[in-house]
């Protein structure tokens, strides 16, 4: 008999982010939900990233491969993923308890809504959190599977803003997009933190947006 696939699979891609990926895994697996499948891809780490996620043991799935930037990881990650839903964590970031569940609750009330965000919470280790906000990110998303493929993979050749590209073009493709007021991300605020350490990629927030424009009008 085959084996039923895992409700959700999550996918964490993580570069030399030994240092916060354990309490990131272990948000994930706190959740409460029965067979969610955590995939970590080790994005050409040169710390101890990958030996965090293997102490996990068979409660993680380790993917390594060269250093390719976070859509190629996230796409990896997918590639390997086996749920009916798709959730995303950055290294670096939690979900608090709850966040699954209440998003999940969503996607099977309304089989018209596609994908469900929740609210954000940013904060600094050993500083006051942040006030919650609109949550547009990928890590407060959970996502039917086939819906993802219906979009197609992330921009692997954006250092960022990938998933501001991936979230336009699912918005030109017709997902429906639910939201919660539930904080379903606590994102760390941190000097490494990717769109601090790539400024000189951030140009590449106006191509994806020139990309956006263009194609709505060839559609229009």
């Amino acid at each position: 008999m085959t084996p039923a696939a895992p409700p959700i699979s999550v996918v964490i891609p993580a570069f030399n982010a030994e240092l916060y990926l354990a309490e990131a895994i272990q948000s994930v697996l706190a959740q409460g939900i029965p067979g969610v499948e955590v995939v970590v891809v080790d994005d050409g780490s040169t710390d101890g990233t990958a030996g965090v996620a293997a102490a996990f043991g068979t409660q993680v799935a380790l993917i390594r491969q060269p250093n390719a930037g976070i859509g190629a990881a996230r796409n990896a990650g997918v590639e390997r993923a086996a749920g009916n839903f798709l959730a995303f964590l950055d290294s670096d970031d939690v979900w608090p308890a709850g966040s699954l569940a209440c998003r999940l609750a969503v996607l099977d009330a309304d089989p018209e809504a596609d994908g469900v965000f929740g609210s954000v919470q940013e904060f600094r280790d050993g500083g006051d959190d942040l006030l919650p906000q609109g949550g547009g990110v990928a890590g407060a998303l959970l996502l039917r599977r086939a819906k993802y493929e219906a979009v197609g993979r992330f921009d692997q050749d954006l250092k960022v803003g990938e998933f501001i590209d991936w979230m336009a073009r699912a918005q030109d493709a017709g997902l429906k997009f639910r939201s919660v007021p539930d904080v379903v991300l606590r994102r760390r605020l941190h000097g490494a933190n990717t769109g601090l350490v790539q400024r000189d990629a951030r140009v590449e927030y106006t191509r994806v947006l020139r990309a956006a424009l263009e194609r709505r009008r060839h559609q229009s």
